[in-house]
Formats: C-alpha cells, sequence, structure tokens
C-alpha cells in the first residue's frame, strides 16, 4: 500500500542487505535490468541493491500471481513491465521494497532461497533492459544547442528559429543499441579531407566523439492516431537510463544537409544496464526554468513542470592510461525541454509510441566549462586541447582504444539513486 512505500523511501537501513551510501543501487533506488549468469544462460529479470541482483525469477511466488504471470514468467526483457502501466509498476516496486525490507521474513530467514535469489553482481551478465522497437534522439539542451550554432552559424544565429518553440528530435537506429561495456568501431564514411574541399573521400572518422545524455524507455505508450496528452505523459514513461550517442562530426558534417543525421549517428549508442523509476527520481524534482519567451504552444505547456537533480560524470581512459580521468561534469537538470514534453510532441501527430521504444534527451550539457557534455564543446570544434588529468595525455576527439565511461546519481540524504556505468571502448576502423 501506499503508506509502506513512504515509509520504506525515508531511510537506507530498511533493507536487510548492507547497502554503502555511495553505492549506486540503494534501497531507495531499486533498478531493473536483465541479467544471465554462467550457471542460468536465460535472461531474466533482476533488480539491484548494494551489490547484489535480486533475480526476480526465483522470487516470483512472493508477487501477486497475476503480476508474475504477465511481468516475470518467462520475460527476458522488461518490455511486458513496461506495457503493464502504472498500477502494475507500484505493485511491482511495492513487492520488491517488502521483499528485500528488514522486517519482512520470508528472504531474509530462508538461507536457501537467499542463495538462490541473491545474485553478487560480479557473477552477472548484463543485456539491454528492453527489446527496443524505435529509437529517437532529441535535441533538447539550450547550452548545448547555442553552443553547437555559435561554432558553425554565429552567436546571431545560434539557436535555429524553431528550437523554442518545439522539441528538435530525428529518429535514430534501433538496432545499434548496445548495453554498457559493448566496444564500438570507429565508422567508415564520406568525410571531406580539409575544410576547403568540395568532394568527399571515403576514409575512417577522424572526429570520433561521445554525446552525454540521459534516455526513457516508453510505458503503455498509445493507439495510432491518438497523441499522448500532457496530463497522460508521466504514466507513460517507465524510467531513466545513461545514455551515451557516439557520434562521427566529420561524417555528420557532410550528410547531413538537408535532412540531418544519418551515418554519423547510427554506428553505435550505448545505455546503461539499469533503469531507474520514475518512483525512484520523485525526491530529486526541482521546478522547470520557465519557458516563457516563447511560452511554448498549449498542447506543450506543463502545470508542474519539473526536471530531475541528476549528477553526470564523462571520463576518459586511453589505452596507456592507468585509470579513467573526468572530462566533463553535468547535471539533468540543464535540460530545456522536459521527458514529458518529448513524448508529448513525438506522439501529436498520431504517432503510435510503443513499450519499450526509448527517446534520448539530446547531449547534455552546462553553463561552465567543465560541463559540456561532448568532445565537440570540449575542445571547442578543435581549437582547445583537453587535459585528461594528470596522465599527461590531450584530447581534442576520441582515439582508437578509448575506453568513455559514464556515470550518474542523484544524491538523497545519506544515500545515492545512480544508474550504474554506461562505457564502451573506441575500436579501430574496418579496413577500407
Amino acid at each position: 500500500n501506499t503508506n509502506y512505500f513512504i515509509q520504506t523511501n525515508l531511510s537506507s537501513t530498511m533493507s536487510f542487505i548492507e547497502v554503502h551510501e555511495d553505492s549506486d543501487f540503494s534501497y531507495q533506488n531499486l533498478p531493473y535490468g536483465i541479467f544471465s549468469t554462467a550457471e542460468n544462460s536465460e535472461p531474466r529479470i533482476g533488480v539491484a541493491i548494494g551489490n547484489y541482483i535480486l533475480d526476480v525469477t526465483v522470487v516470483k511466488h512472493l508477487f501477486s500471481p497475476e503480476l508474475a504471470e504477465r511481468c516475470i514468467e518467462g520475460q527476458t526483457t522488461l518490455n511486458a513491465l513496461m506495457g503493464a502501466g502504472r498500477p502494475a509498476w507500484t505493485e511491482f516496486r511495492n513487492t520488491v521494497k517488502k521483499i528485500l525490507s528488514k522486517d519482512e521474513p520470508s528472504l531474509q530467514n530462508n538461507a536457501g532461497l537467499r542463495t538462490k535469489a541473491l545474485i553478487p553482481m560480479r557473477d552477472a551478465v548484463m543485456h539491454l533492459p528492453a527489446q527496443i522497437g524505435d529509437y529517437t534522439d532529441f535535441y533538447s539542451s539550450r547550452n548545448h544547442a547555442t553552443n553547437v550554432g555559435i561554432m558553425f552559424r554565429g552567436k546571431e544565429n545560434a539557436l535555429m528559429p524553431n528550437w523554442l518553440h518545439l522539441p528538435v528530435g530525428y529518429h535514430g537506429r534501433a538496432s545499434s543499441v548496445v548495453v554498457d561495456g559493448t566496444p564500438v568501431k570507429r565508422p567508415l564514411g564520406q568525410i571531406l579531407p580539409s575544410p576547403t574541399a568540395t568532394t568527399p573521400i571515403f576514409a575512417p572518422c577522424k572526429l570520433m566523439d561521445f554525446e552525454l545524455e540521459m534516455g526513457f524507455f516508453v510505458g503503455p505508450g498509445n493507439n495510432f492516431g491518438e497523441p499522448i496528452k500532457m496530463e497522460n505523459a508521466a504514466d507513460n514513461i517507465f524510467g531513466l537510463v545513461l545514455m551515451n550517442d557516439w557520434s562521427a562530426r566529420d561524417i555528420q558534417k557532410w550528410e547531413y544537409v538537408p535532412l540531418g543525421p544519418f551515418n554519423a549517428k547510427n554506428f553505435g549508442t550505448t545505455i546503461g544496464a539499469w533503469v531507474v523509476t520514475m518512483d525512484a527520481l520523485a525526491p530529486f524534482k526541482l521546478p522547470h526554468k520557465p519557458q516563457e519567451d516563447p511560452s511554448p504552444l498549449p498542447y506543450l505547456q506543463e502545470k508542474d513542470s519539473y526536471q530531475f537533480d541528476i549528477n553526470l560524470f564523462v571520463s576518459i581512459q586511453g589505452e596507456n592510461m592507468t585509470k579513467p580521468e573526468v572530462v566533463a561534469k553535468s547535471n539533468f537538470k540543464h535540460m530545456y525541454w522536459s521527458p514529458r514534453q518529448q513524448l508529448v510532441h513525438h506522439s501529436v501527430t498520431g504517432c503510435n509510441m510503443r513499450p519499450g521504444d526509448l527517446l534520448g534527451s539530446g547531449t547534455i550539457s552546462g553553463t561552465e566549462d567543465d560541463s559540456l557534455g561532448s568532445m565537440l564543446e570540449l575542445c571547442w570544434k578543435g581549437t582547445r586541447e583537453v587535459k585528461l588529468g594528470d596522465s599527461g595525455e590531450v584530447r581534442k576527439f576520441l582515439k582508437d582504444g578509448d575506453s568513455v565511461h559514464m556515470t550518474g546519481y542523484a544524491q538523497g540524504p545519506g544515500y545515492r539513486v545512480g544508474f550504474g556505468s554506461c562505457a564502451g571502448k573506441v575500436l579501430p576502423a574496418n579496413s577500407i
């Protein structure tokens, strides 16, 4: 019930499993993912807590029969749970919290069940959390859009005329979304060999970049021809993940007119393995900066406008470095357009959104030099070098062998609601 949920959201000491206060996976968090093990190669639903994964299939008898049958049994993705809707989400989360509570004996006092149900994270292989039918990427950080606009068009024309009126986006490629830890090959493509060239060559991308983003998974969605209204948008957002939308800047520069990014963005998008629910993030809502100049059209207006205070970090580790070095510190609160506005705008035509669809925020950049969410901004289009800590190494764009690590968390009193890791290593391009 609701009272139980509120009570158990107060303290990290409410579970019988000890969780360090710096862990991403507190009792207040309990994010969902899909995992397998050497002993059982079948992908299945897990819930992260501390250094463990609760294997939901092992404790499905502690859920209601209806929820277990619909969302747990035989499920190798989170799609069924995503499509089940908010009442099911609430019941699922409350049941998990009860199972892991220090006041509940079912799992705590059953040593045999504990051994089967609590899997050490080090023993798990993580998979994509959903079967992603469609993937859309937005461009919703005003700071990022302004920076890129200044670089390519000058201060006077930094933002395009439509930018403050709608969440700009494009349809990405769902098939090349990969989970945390998957290496990504440097793409081949058409690039201009020099700033003055007008004829392209076929070559490996030379300006490979990361983009610090967050993505959200769609819940039940809408029928074809029936838009999602703002008042129903929150009930169609299942949860958030970390995202690195890899970019080939030189390929993009040549190809993007007039239809936008294509091959420059389709070679790989990395997401974190853990989906953090909107319930877990609710304590970290911040008032959204007013959108007054201009005000959005009525269908995009939010009565209770908010963003989330989520600290975000990007580190790079070159092949000759001993550890990753932080190059960017940003925050999800810097977004101009919210997830609800993105979802409502996407479906306003009647476009049908489906459970497991993934929507990316766009690059998240703050106002400070160290809060920029891409190498394009950090090196300011190649005009300055980015130091990788005290390693002695510098970058303008990514080199082969570079590993990019993204992390993020919302900080509560004595606990964190974190997202785990979103990492990938750049592999050399295929030979021509």
